[in-house]
């Protein structure tokens, strides 16, 4: 494990580092030299996507088709989710997402790029994008976040068209689920699930984005933690970039994501950032058993990693060597 002196040492030198633990004096002799020096080579993994869920796979093509031309990570995670934003089968994010009790879609999202600019937008309405939305809020106004009419009135300002969002299937869904107007979420069914991607770029910058229509059929006005920077989406180009996705109300009681990353930054893996988080959320809740989170974490050498609550979380890869989905690992086995 590589600590924090290391690892920021590898990031400023790319693709190989040399670490040295030598005396300041400079009287060492050549073979104390040898003894304390140790030199690594790492090779940096870039240009790499990582994104949650089954829908990550078609998001990842088209965050790939930016990455593999060079583009910038920003550009790459704005394009990815899009796609799963305007996919009308997909019932959990943006067009054809699961509505309110009340029957209406509403839409949070948020992005994040290397230099820590970042923008959202949280109870959105009637925007079948709402991740360039928040793009905008991001790169046109001072403020890191807008809601409700407040959103849409600037969605609309900057060109964006009004869209149904409620498909004909939404509709039935919901029409059902009013005939009990029973509210829990229910673990890995897509009524609660975003998708987050993190990406980093042949420059070896990272951003990432968070979108989703939420927990269906939540009280109206609910926002839960994807549209909130450092709960469901955080990142620090020094170290490495997290994204979260489940039952928001549990990653925004822990600070999520900014956790993973400030876990990586004090020296853990991705992998074990996720894990760590993932206990604090399981100690913080008398009943887990209805709810799930995952991380997923990106950090600047590539390396990525995730973690659940529950089994049943799965990732989405692409790199130069693999296109593919990655089962996480979890603590619980529901």
């Amino acid at each position: 494990m590589k600590n924090r002196r290391q690892f920021l040492k590898v990031s400023a030198l790319g693709s190989v580092a040399v670490l040295t633990n030598t005396a300041c004096n400079g009287q060492e002799s050549a073979d104390n030299q040898k003894d304390t020096n140790e030199i690594i080579n790492i090779e940096v993994k870039k240009p790499i996507v990582v994104s949650t869920w089954n829908h990550g796979m078609d998001a990842n093509k088209a965050a790939w088709e930016v990455l593999s031309n060079k583009g910038s990570a920003l550009d790459a995670v704005e394009a990815g989710v899009r796609v799963t934003e305007s996919d009308a089968d997909n019932m959990s994010v943006g067009l054809g997402g699961l509505p309110d009790r009340d029957g209406i879609v509403t839409l949070d999202a948020c992005i994040m790029d290397h230099k820590s600019n970042c923008g959202a937008v949280a109870f959105l309405q009637n925007i079948e994008n709402p991740i360039s939305v928040a793009r905008k809020v991001m790169e046109d106004t001072p403020h890191v976040m807008l809601a409700g009419e407040g959103a849409l009135m600037f969605a609309k300002d900057k060109g964006f068209k009004e869209t149904n969002l409620l498909t004909d299937n939404a509709k039935k869904a919901w029409e059902e689920w009013m005939k009990d107007a029973e509210y829990k979420p229910v673990i890995n069914i897509e009524n609660h699930d975003t998708i987050g991607m993190l990406a980093l770029d042949e420059e070896g910058n990272l951003s990432g984005a968070c979108t989703t229509s939420g927990l269906a059929y939540k009280m109206h006005g609910r926002v839960g933690d994807s549209p909130i920077i450092g709960a469901g989406l955080f990142v620090d180009n020094e170290v490495g970039a997290a994204c979260a996705t489940g039952v928001g109300e549990a990653v925004i009681r822990t600070a999520g994501s900014a956790m993973v990353v400030e876990l990586m930054r004090q020296g853990k893996t991705p992998e074990e950032a996720c894990k760590e988080v993932i206990g604090r959320i399981i100690s913080k809740h008398e009943n887990i058993e209805n709810i799930q989170v995952g991380f997923i974490a990106l950090n600047k050498n590539g390396e990525f990693g995730c973690y659940g609550v529950h089994s049943g979380f799965n990732i989405a890869l692409r790199d130069n060597e693999n296109e593919k989905m990655v089962d996480a690992k979890f603590e619980l086995n529901k």
